[in-house]
């Protein structure tokens, strides 16, 4: 092993700590599952943080890292959507959207060829709110009850990001697809 496998290292230890987080959450050990996805988030950010600095950026990597990612996110959507922490149609949204931005990348490469896909700020903004969501919906069953207020206006701020993300992958993929039918270069 070599130091540039360690942020690759660290994403798969974050892949492999989706399970006991989602374990935890269904028996019902919120305080387990809080603490095991703050350490999924900080290793999210070693990682990147590795990989940028000294280099380390590889194209394991930037596979590895928004699969874990998503699983991490996924899975916890779905397991606190289970338990009602969170409304079963947001979990339903999110899948959604995430299905129609691979749906239309891959449709891309089949149609053009490979691509850099760089996330949106909309797709930034959007996984900030539905992390916040699903820490604050944690919290409030682990350590300190949250207003429902707050955890209504986060859902309704993942209901937007979750909209305005998703239409802008698909304007991205339509206006990239629109270029290269017409010639345009490489993107």
């Amino acid at each position: 092993m070599k130091a540039r496998d360690i942020p690759n290292l660290i994403c798969i230890v974050r892949m492999l700590l989706v399970f006991p987080i989602v374990i935890a959450l269904l028996t019902e050990r919120f305080g387990w599952a809080l603490s095991l996805f703050v350490i999924a988030g900080l290793s999210d950010g070693l990682d990147g943080y590795l990989a940028k600095h000294y280099g380390w950026v590889t194209r394991l990597g930037s596979l590895l890292d928004p699969l874990a990612d998503k699983l991490l996110q996924i899975s916890v959507s779905v397991a606190c959507g289970w338990l009602g922490l969170i409304p079963a149609w947001l979990v339903g949204l999110v899948i959604i959207r995430d299905v129609v931005i691979i749906t239309g990348a891959l449709v891309y490469h089949n149609k053009f060829g490979p691509f850099e896909g760089e996330p949106l700020i909309s797709s930034k903004l959007n996984t900030v709110m539905q992390l916040g969501l699903l820490t604050i919906v944690m919290v409030n069953k682990a350590i300190l009850p949250i207003a429902e207020t707050v955890i209504n206006v986060l859902i309704f701020f993942v209901v937007v990001t979750t909209l305005w993300s998703g239409a802008s992958y698909v304007y991205e993929w339509g206006w990239r697809a629109k270029e290269q039918h017409r010639g345009g270069h490489q993107i």
